[in-house]
């Protein structure tokens, strides 16, 4: 296995680590809605860091997005609204059917569809069959499904052993709405994969080949940006018991560590797309399509990581924990069989 493809899976990795852990900070925001969290991490995530550090690599920052034309923009723009509605049904899928069984599915449909719509899109499917590499990565890609099914009903034996329920479980609403957050949430695969042309563009400027995926997360991240603040706008100013006026009520201390954490928990959020970008970078191009696979299977695999420090699983016995340690195996292993489908 080559260097750079072991560089692309390590960052894939890191990004992964990244959006694992961006919750912890939010965890730490007190009496607020949600709804007000939500957006101003998010507007940190989506609008703040993409233009800071596009404004920064660009030369001629307004040159580079004007020298497009709107069949270029518009669908990196709709794909990246895509990955928002996925966003959103996200937090629903868990409503109603808890984190466990809502993670495995709406991460094993993303993961799936993520990576082998790209490759339709981009009508090189016959790669995937007609080579030995191709087939080796769907090996891969089977294997990391499976790895995340074991960590989910890892979750699940945790859940019960805990006494966890969901919400409000409702398997016919959950499965409808975790199949869709899969769908959905593969959005950003498919931006990633329109907006070649944007880094075509910001390489042929000079910048290196790391970057070059970066300027587009304006676009990207715009569209996810309209639908999120629009939903949390307007829940903000029609669902009664929450309201902004009441959250930015608060005593001062106690806005300002809000604000901090929040920011921060949506500055890891970005960071996940960040070392993605570095992570595709690194991948042969007749497999990038692999990088929404291992960014997916490591964010379970890191998620399950995240919660062994934590000692979330600490009283739930071993059949749990055991189950969980050999879907992080399993996850490994996908990524080593992968790693070696490209490097054939």
């Amino acid at each position: 296995m080559s260097n750079p493809i072991i560089l692309g899976i390590f960052w894939h990795f890191v990004g992964a680590a990244s959006a694992a852990c961006f919750y912890a900070p939010l965890k730490q925001v007190k009496n607020w809605s949600w709804e007000t969290m939500w957006s101003l991490g998010g507007f940190f995530s989506w609008i703040i860091l993409p233009w800071g550090i596009s404004w920064w690599l660009l030369p001629d920052f307004w040159r580079y997005y004007g020298s497009f034309d709107m069949s270029t923009l518009l669908p990196v723009f709709l794909f990246g609204a895509m990955w928002g509605i996925g966003n959103i049904n996200y937090g629903l899928t868990m409503r109603y059917l808890g984190m466990s069984m809502g993670i495995g599915i709406a991460i094993g449909v993303t993961l799936i569809i993520g990576t082998l719509m790209t490759p339709v899109l981009q009508g090189k499917f016959s790669i995937l069959f007609g080579s030995a590499g191709g087939k080796m990565t769907l090996l891969g890609v089977l294997v990391a499904v499976i790895g995340v099914a074991i960590v989910s009903y890892a979750g699940l034996l945790k859940e019960r052993a805990l006494g966890i329920r969901a919400e409000e479980f409702n398997l016919k609403k959950g499965l409808i709405l975790a199949v869709m957050c899969g769908i959905f949430s593969a959005g950003m695969s498919f931006a990633m994969d329109a907006a070649k042309p944007m880094h075509a563009a910001a390489q042929s400027l000079g910048i290196n080949a790391l970057y070059v995926a970066l300027p587009s997360y304006v676009v990207i991240m715009g569209g996810g940006a309209i639908i999120n603040l629009g939903f949390c706008l307007i829940r903000l100013a029609v669902c009664k018991g929450i309201s902004l006026k009441a959250d930015l009520s608060q005593a001062k201390p106690l806005l300002i560590a809000n604000a901090l954490f929040a920011i921060l928990g949506g500055v890891m959020w970005y960071l996940q797309f960040f070392f993605y970008a570095w992570g595709h970078a690194n991948i042969p191009a007749d497999y990038t399509y692999i990088s929404w696979m291992l960014h997916m299977s490591f964010y379970v695999l890191c998620g399950g990581i995240v919660g062994l420090l934590f000692k979330e699983w600490k009283a739930v016995g071993q059949k749990p924990v055991r189950m969980l340690v050999l879907g992080c195996a399993v996850i490994i292993l996908a990524a080593n069989i992968v790693g070696l489908g490209m490097a054939a």
